[in-house]
């Protein structure tokens, strides 16, 4: 569902670029608002948010996906924890749906999906691992790794009940933004994969922009 947003950018607290095949790690404060914003268009990003004052309760997919009876996010989704709760709501949503089944780019499925030479290929999966390392203070391990959102990417399911990657149904400017029901991490990866036209082969910057 396309809503558009009322929040004006000058008036955001926070600016911060992730440049292309980078990561982002920080704290979302309960009531705060997240814009992550698709500044060159067909860019994905692979995103984890975690209870910030317990990291065991963390995004579950399965109970998002089950609740709300859609395997697709937009306007008006809320994301649930693994212990059922409310994380974040979507409350405006220009792209139209994100996906939260494909999950996330790592060398083994590089391996498997297109060749063994792509095993080295930085990945989502690496993102995250640096960032977890970079910055202990958040308390995260490899054991918190789960399954993600991909924001703007674009993963139908077919008949069958398979999934197929395919070309991004963002462009430049669009975006989604989410109000944060409790104190969240975010882990993002602006995804770096070369392989599948989730980036249109071509990985460029996303912006992330926070109000209180």
């Amino acid at each position: 569902m396309i809503i558009e947003s009322t929040l004006r950018p000058d008036n955001a607290v926070s600016r911060i670029t992730v440049d292309a095949g980078d990561h982002y790690i920080g704290t979302l404060k309960a009531g705060q608002t997240l814009r992550i914003l698709d500044l060159e268009g067909n860019q994905a990003a692979d995103t984890l948010f975690y209870n910030a004052h317990d990291t065991s309760e963390r995004y579950s997919a399965m109970d998002t996906v089950r609740e709300q009876g859609a395997v697709y996010l937009s306007a008006g989704s809320t994301l649930l924890s693994s212990a059922g709760r409310p994380m974040l709501t979507i409350t405006a949503d220009t792209c139209g749906r994100h996906d939260t089944l494909g999950g996330a780019c790592a060398s083994e499925s590089n391996t498997v999906r297109y060749d063994l030479e792509k095993r080295h290929m930085h990945s989502c999966r690496d993102n995250w691992m640096q960032a977890i390392a970079d910055y202990p203070q958040y308390g995260l391990t490899k054991r918190d790794i789960t399954h993600n959102i991909n924001f703007f990417m674009n993963v139908p399911v077919t008949p069958e009940g398979g999934l197929t990657f395919e070309d991004g149904i963002s462009a430049p400017g669009k975006y989604v933004e989410m109000v944060a029901e409790m104190d969240v991490i975010v882990l993002l990866s602006n995804c770096p994969q070369l392989n599948n036209p989730c980036n249109g082969y071509n990985p460029t910057p996303v912006e992330l922009l926070v109000w209180d």
